[in-house]
């Protein structure tokens, strides 16, 4: 597929050698034609575009010499010779004009195509600022930077409601979770632990909407996190819920939002273990920057595979039922990270999914939908 900027070249180049060539052939015609009728009225007489004939004898010569007509012919050769010779360079120095007057009209472009490929959540405030007359490419600059300010208010509008309903929705939360555990007595167990169990379940599923809202806006920050420690750290902290888990996880540095990356290989495992049966088994691997969780389980039918990431999507599972969010959260997580998470059935039942980070040697370029696949 050519450039704009191949395809303005071609223009520029073809309208001048157009404008040449047509130029050259009108001055040529002209100067035989003029030539002619003045090598005529020299010699009193029309020239015949064809050779001379010789003069009849005793009688007057009215035709020139036979040398004047191949004077013209001559003449004549040369120039088209010569227009042949200019049109060649004509041709080589049009391309070259072409292609940097190309250039240099396509550059605001240039400049408006390397703003947007830059621009992320936390890059809203850059601005492209093009300066130069009032035409349409600046008209367009102003329009994108307009556009830019509409996004980061409403960005930064989106940003302080989720840290504001963090705060309304767990607060209350937490003091019925007290009135609860304090204020009814011990003999109303079984309504106390069911209230208990739905005031806990309605926090996880804030907590849940909360980050996943955080990972689709993408990372204020970056830093340095080793994904390894955080790989060790939750399967640690993992209890055992009657299925055996197992890890190894070897060195890679991800930069990322440390607490995310967590809450990503958390959800993983907690998937694995909910979705599996008493004495299976989940196995984590970090190697070369892919993660690795494969489990045992139920299997899941092909036509599920299209809801494994999408919220509030829940396979049945005899280990209690989440909120559906767990994957949808680890998929928004690995897009804020520039990560490409894929799943794939067991062929025993259960699934493997893999997150592949940037700078692993599977690493694959990004796609439209920042990353997020699936080989199923």
């Amino acid at each position: 597929m050519t450039t704009i900027r191949v395809r303005l070249t071609l223009i520029y180049s073809g309208l001048f050698l157009v404008t040449s060539v047509v130029l050259l052939v009108t001055v040529n015609l002209l100067l035989r034609r003029t030539l002619e009728a003045r090598i005529a009225r020299l010699s009193g007489g029309v020239v015949a575009p064809s050779a001379p004939t010789a003069p009849t004898l005793g009688g007057p010569v009215d035709r020139p010499p036979p040398r004047l007509p191949e004077l013209v012919n001559d003449v004549i050769g040369y120039q088209w010779e010569v227009t042949a010779v200019t049109v060649g360079i004509l041709a080589l120095v049009s391309l070259v004009v072409g292609w940097l007057v190309a250039g240099r009209i396509l550059r605001p472009i240039h400049r408006i195509t390397a703003t947007a490929q830059r621009l992320s959540l936390s890059t809203l405030h850059e601005r492209i600022a093009l300066a130069g007359p009032r035409d349409e490419l600046k008209e367009l600059a102003d329009t994108f930077d307009a556009m830019l300010d509409r996004l980061e208010r409403s960005v930064e509008g989106q940003r302080r409601f989720i840290a504001n309903a963090s705060h309304e929705l767990r607060t209350p939360l937490a003091v019925q979770r007290a009135a609860i555990e304090i204020g009814l007595p011990e003999d109303v167990g079984e309504i106390r632990d069911t209230l208990l169990l739905h005031n806990h379940r309605a926090e996880s599923l804030i907590g849940a909407l909360l980050v996943l809202a955080q990972a689709e806006h993408g990372l204020d920050s970056r830093s340095p996190v080793a994904l390894d420690q955080v790989v060790r750290l939750v399967l640690a902290e993992r209890g055992s819920d009657g299925v055996t888990v197992t890890g190894r996880a070897e060195p890679f540095v991800v930069d990322g939002d440390p607490v995310l990356l967590n809450r990503l290989v958390t959800n993983l495992v907690d998937n694995a273990v909910r979705y599996n049966h008493p004495g299976g088994t989940v196995e984590v691997a970090l190697s070369h920057g892919v993660l690795m969780v494969r489990n045992t389980g139920p299997h899941v039918p092909q036509e599920r595979f299209g809801e494994l990431f999408q919220p509030f999507r829940r396979l049945q599972t005899t280990r209690g039922q989440g909120a559906g969010l767990g994957l949808s959260i680890v998929a928004s997580i690995a897009k804020a990270h520039g990560a490409d998470v894929r799943a794939s059935p067991n062929p025993g039942g259960g699934l493997e999914l893999v997150v592949i980070f940037p700078g692993s040697a599977h690493a694959m370029p990004a796609t439209d939908d920042g990353g997020l696949s699936g080989s199923f």
